[in-house]
């Protein structure tokens, strides 16, 4: 029970990597907020938890908008008495080539990453800093935190983005027991990546076998996707963390397709 009593908000949390962070961190005795974009499944997946005995509540937010990010974390943290995690992971994909790509589309995805990272720091901090007992901010980062693809330089501009902001986080917090990281995954098979196999092998001519095997898996030791479970064992390694020792760090989990 490494996380016994604290309070996670997780966004994006109904589905894919968010939720699994959720069911592991639950597991681990915290209570948990799941943030996402529809309450609907917010509202299932907290049910689910508690099914299992956990303690959990669903919440509606867009990351994008301050006012919805602000009560929403404020609602979590009055159902369970403050925050101590934040896991910044609600994220979305769009591909083109850079000449394509429009500034709409640009924005919009900033503006999720980057954006939505910022208000629920800010957000989140505010209790963190006022309780008294620290706290772990961790924000979904990406190999292409690291490294860039084809097709996607707003998602990379914004992987990278993050990694400066846990770095400024890192260093404001110590004063007030709070530790900031990033957690880098390759490819993990979530509903996101799935969307972007017919989409890369339209763009690049190829087929979508070829896209996962020649493009996505090619550089990995093994051949294997990261899954959600690896991406969720670090969160809880990062969140579980004692001391100080590595704030500031991000760290790749993606079977060596990127190694530092």
């Amino acid at each position: 029970m490494q996380l016994k009593d604290k309070v996670a908000y997780i966004t994006g949390s109904a589905s894919g990597i968010g939720k699994e962070i959720a069911i592991l961190f639950a597991q681990e005795g915290a209570k948990i907020i799941i943030a996402d974009l529809n309450k609907e499944a917010a509202d299932a997946t907290a049910a689910e938890l508690r099914a299992t005995g956990a303690q959990a509540v669903g919440v509606a937010v867009d990351v994008t908008n301050e006012d919805q990010v602000n009560a929403s974390v404020e609602e979590g943290a009055k159902a369970f008495g403050g925050i101590d995690i934040l896991i910044s992971n609600a994220g979305i994909q769009i591909v083109h080539p850079v000449e394509e790509f429009s500034f709409a589309d640009w924005k919009k995805m900033l503006a999720i990453h980057l954006d939505g990272a910022f208000l629920t720091t800010k957000a989140c901090l505010k209790h963190m800093y006022a309780q008294g007992r620290g706290g772990s901010v961790i924000y979904m980062g990406s190999v292409h935190s690291k490294e860039a693809s084809l097709l996607k330089a707003p998602y990379v501009t914004a992987k990278h983005g993050l990694i400066g902001l846990a770095k400024t986080v890192a260093k404001e917090g110590a004063k007030h027991g709070v530790r900031a990281n990033v957690i880098c995954p390759g490819f993990v098979r979530t509903p996101l990546v799935e969307k972007q196999i017919p989409e890369q092998a339209k763009t690049l001519g190829i087929s979508e076998e070829e896209v996962i095997k020649n493009v996505m898996l090619k550089e990995t030791v093994d051949g294997e996707f990261t899954t959600t479970e690896d991406v969720a064992r670090v969160a809880l390694l990062f969140a579980g963390f004692p001391t100080n020792a590595l704030t500031g760090q991000s760290l790749v989990v993606s079977h060596g397709w990127f190694m530092q």
